[in-house]
């Protein structure tokens, strides 16, 4: 299972909900097409997190921010 979802929810409602279940964030973005995506450290907090947002996880495509620069 993949430790990131995309969440039709904003970022503030996503940390908060971590939070709660003591689940740790590894990276978080807003999604330009809406809601947030996020990472999970590991595989049993995106288990949690998965189960507490329930319908609420966007199962569909979005659009993510495109990353600028040269690397």
């Amino acid at each position: 299972m993949s430790r990131a979802m995309n969440v039709d929810a904003d970022q503030a409602e996503v940390i908060a909900r971590c939070a709660k279940h003591n689940a740790t964030i590894s990276a978080i973005e807003t999604l330009i097409s809406g809601g947030t995506r996020v990472v999970l450290m590991n595989g049993d907090d995106a288990a949690v997190i998965r189960k507490a947002f329930g319908s609420k996880i966007i199962t569909g495509l979005v659009t993510r921010t495109k990353w600028g620069g040269s690397f």
